[in-house]
């Protein structure tokens, strides 16, 4: 069997691998997230458990937010915090997030997401795509 190989090999910033490693579970799993809730979600990982309210802020412009916020990773992705806060029901709807608590509510990304966000990251993917030969009688 001949099978034709195509290596890739690059370094990636911490965003763009930890977006990378999102894009890829959401392809794995027929997932379909929009470029701003793939923003957001990225900058949820890389805060990690994160107090509703703060991260809202965090991802919102600077003229809209309603508090400051504490996190380690801001990025102006939407244009207020209720935007930010309709992000995340979209992306909790496709069980991307966990929502626990009441009042201060804590997010995070699912764990079972499996996402590398600190440190040295190495991402390796193998991929198959097998041609069968139709067995004649």
């Amino acid at each position: 069997m001949i099978i034709n190989q195509v290596e890739k090999k690059g370094e990636l910033k911490l965003w763009n691998i930890v977006r990378f490693q999102i894009l890829m579970y959401c392809y794995f799993n027929d997932v379909i997230i929009p470029e701003s809730d793939l923003e957001c979600l990225t900058l949820l990982a890389l805060n990690g458990e994160s107090e509703l309210t703060s991260f809202c802020n965090a991802a919102c412009n600077e003229e809209q937010k309603d508090r400051d916020s504490d996190l380690k990773f801001e990025k102006e992705i939407f244009k207020s915090p209720q935007c930010v806060r309709n992000s995340i029901n979209r992306i909790e709807s496709k069980n991307l997030i966990v929502k626990t608590g009441k009042g201060r509510k804590k997010i995070y990304v699912n764990p079972e997401m499996k996402l590398q966000t600190s440190g040295n990251i190495f991402v390796n993917v193998k991929l198959l795509r097998k041609e069968y030969e139709s067995q004649e009688s």
